[in-house]
């Protein structure tokens, strides 16, 4: 049966300042354009392996990033590079990185999943699900080993939430009461299995009750919202506190990876979340609704972007493959 659309609810203003709606929308719209010309590529050839795209999850990273400081770090699963331009890592080098090329971060060698910035405090795409989550205690304990007042931000999906890791994890966390912040980008899907189906608890953050840390469901389809809540959270990290949990509740436009073709859900419901929930799009409204910006400084944010993406695209093709030295690099004996 279908059903009549329902109307997109004009964007709720907001005292935030200009400049700040328009570093979201820019920062927002890097990730969304670089994402999809990543996927071209991917299409072309020019990606091997896996490819996960972060198309939909926008405003987690960006709101998140908005209430890290410098020495904050940050570690996350397979799904990252809207993380690591989310942190600052350079788009050309993120890209050469995607194709394999010496020009990228990991000189190649990690690609997709694995590449890493100690100048960004980026530890990590890892592969592993859920393998993130304990490296993420381990740099909050760093950090509190250490006395500074930095916080680690540990993110994974729904489908990670099940790993067994995860609790130890929690347990450590609570126990020495270290500054991290777990971040649950609840996507709606593990890989293809909602997470109605998966999970016997609906509401994700909810699972750190046992371990006495406090968390909160978020609108992650929401900056402003995700920022809010982020600078809560940092706030009970850096008072020495403890860890803190953030289930952002978002939604993936593509499928799990570049291979999966989505078969488990309709286009209707997809289509569905892109006319009224879409992150970019309420930015966007919000600029235009408040004065904020006109259609032409947007078209030139939009173009202004297109060449950056564009850049990195050409930057990683130009790029040389790495020599065969490279294999003997950055190993252990």
């Amino acid at each position: 049966m279908v059903t009549a659309k329902k109307a997109k609810q004009p964007a709720k203003q907001s005292n935030v300042a200009t400049e700040e709606l328009l570093g979201y929308y820019r920062e927002m719209l890097l990730i969304r354009r670089f994402e999809e010309k990543a996927g071209q590529l991917y299409g072309m050839g020019k990606i091997g392996g896996f490819c996960h795209l972060y198309i939909g999850q926008e405003a987690v990273v960006v709101g998140l990033e908005a209430a890290a400081k410098e020495g904050d770090q940050r570690v996350t699963s397979y799904r990252d590079h809207g993380h690591m331009l989310a942190c600052g890592m350079d788009p050309k080098g993120v890209m050469a990185e995607l194709t394999g090329r010496e020009g990228g971060y990991s000189k190649g060698k990690g690609g997709s999943m694995h590449m890493f910035s100690k100048e960004k405090n980026f530890y990590g795409g890892h592969g592993i699900v859920g393998a993130q989550v304990p490296i993420g205690a381990g740099l909050a304990f760093a950090n509190k080993y250490r006395g500074n007042d930095n916080v680690a931000f540990a993110y994974f999906g729904d489908g990670a939430a099940n790993q067994g890791q995860i609790y130890e994890t929690f347990n450590m966390a609570s126990l020495w009461k270290l500054p991290c912040i777990f971040v649950i980008e609840n996507n709606q899907y593990a890989m293809g299995t909602s997470m109605k189906r998966g999970s016997s608890t609906p509401a994700l953050y909810t699972r750190g009750e046992a371990f006495g840390i406090p968390g909160e469901a978020v609108d992650g389809m929401d900056v402003l919202a995700v920022r809010a809540a982020a600078e809560k959270a940092v706030a009970y990290c850096r008072a020495g506190k403890g860890p803190y949990i953030l289930e952002m509740n978002t939604y993936r436009y593509r499928g799990h990876s570049m291979s999966d073709p989505a078969k488990y859900r309709t286009r209707e419901e997809v289509q569905k979340m892109r006319d009224e929930r879409d992150p970019i799009d309420h930015i966007r409204d919000m600029l235009l609704g408040g004065k904020h910006a006109s259609e032409d400084d947007l078209k030139a944010i939009d173009k202004e972007i297109k060449s950056i993406v564009s850049a990195s695209a050409d930057f990683a093709v130009e790029s040389p493959e790495p020599a065969e030295a490279e294999l003997w690099t950055d190993i252990y004996a």
